[in-house]
């Protein structure tokens, strides 16, 4: 018998689980400049308005949703 961890064991050791963004600590700390540059060409393409304000955590539902509408990204 082996000491290491089966395949499906070692998997979910190295995996990283997604936060949801309402949980996250920077969540309502102003969006960063990657997250900006990519919701704007997203919100071009879906063709929606993007505020300023916009938080990280927002930021990144928004780009969620708008890959899926757009089918970019994932």
């Amino acid at each position: 018998m082996s000491d290491q961890p089966s395949g499906d064991q070692q998997n979910d050791v190295s995996t990283n689980p997604e936060k949801d963004p309402e949980d996250w600590v920077t969540g309502d700390e102003p969006m960063t400049g990657p997250q900006k540059s990519y919701l704007s060409t997203l919100a071009q393409e879906a063709g929606v308005d993007v505020p300023e304000d916009t938080t990280k955590a927002k930021a990144s539902e928004m780009i969620d949703e708008l890959q899926g509408r757009t089918g970019r990204g994932r």
